[in-house]
């Protein structure tokens, strides 16, 4: 408040010397402030790679080595399964031509039985979610057998075709549903499939199932399909396991 008066009561040249004064001394403490804050960022800057959370080298290692111990012992327990599922000899009277690519989920069997053709389509067991429902339910998983998925197409030159879905197990083989298809070019998605398998009459359930033992879906073929498609899920799961092991440890 008095610097105001001083400077309101000087001579102009005085005021203006003052003015000139304050003007310099402002300039020194900005450029102070200002290299006190540069200084300070720099000092800063110098310890922040101390400050980030990454894992070290150790811990990576570590977690690298649990990774590989459990892919091997994944690795064991599929060439186990691989040794006790073996499908290398195919039975004699086994009816169907197989077609299976490596790296495939479909198996694919094919036939001709007087004037129809039938074709199999056969699907990967899925090993693992039937092992974590056994768990779920207290079961022993030693004695858990998978079942496979099969679906069996009988045409004929009408273009109407049979479409049955069948679980193969080690023994037996059982109906879950039958429908009638029509050609493509007249599918209609909304068309009645038919009755649940099971709400049919119980004579006409084993009359289906012995038409289609007739032609070829029989204990010999589901067998040997049983094994061949546990065999195959085994070889495929150790592939799998070996190139991520491969891609871990590179």
């Amino acid at each position: 408040m008095a610097l105001n008066v001083m400077l309101r009561r000087a001579p102009s040249s005085v005021a203006h010397l003052a003015i000139r004064a304050l003007e310099s001394a402002a300039t020194v403490r900005s450029a102070t402030s200002t290299a006190f804050s540069v200084e300070h960022i720099h000092r800063w800057g110098s310890f922040a790679p101390s400050l980030h959370f990454s894992t070290t080298t150790a811990e990576e290692q570590s977690s690298k080595k649990r990774l590989i111990q459990i892919i091997d012992s994944e690795i064991n327990c599929a060439q186990e399964l691989k040794k006790r599922y073996r499908a290398d000899e195919i039975p004699k009277g086994f009816p169907f031509a197989i077609q299976d690519s490596t790296g495939e989920r479909i198996v694919v069997l094919q036939r001709k039985y007087q004037n129809e053709i039938i074709k199999v389509e056969v699907e990967l067991p899925n090993l693992k979610n039937g092992e974590d429902g056994d768990e779920k339910d207290g079961g022993d998983e030693s004695s858990y057998q998978p079942s496979i998925p099969l679906v069996v197409s009988i045409s004929k030159g009408s273009g109407l075709s049979l479409q049955f879905g069948v679980t193969v197990f080690p023994d037996e083989f059982s109906i879950d549903r039958l429908s009638i298809k029509e050609p493509e070019s007249t599918k209609n998605q909304l068309a009645y499939e038919g009755p649940n398998f099971l709400d049919l009459d119980e004579n006409l359930q084993k009359a289906l199932k012995e038409y289609l033992e007739n032609r070829g879906i029989k204990p010999i073929t589901t067998y040997y399909l049983y094994v061949y498609m546990i065999s195959k899920d085994s070889k495929e799961y150790l592939k799998w396991l070996k190139k991520l092991k491969k891609f871990v440890e590179s």
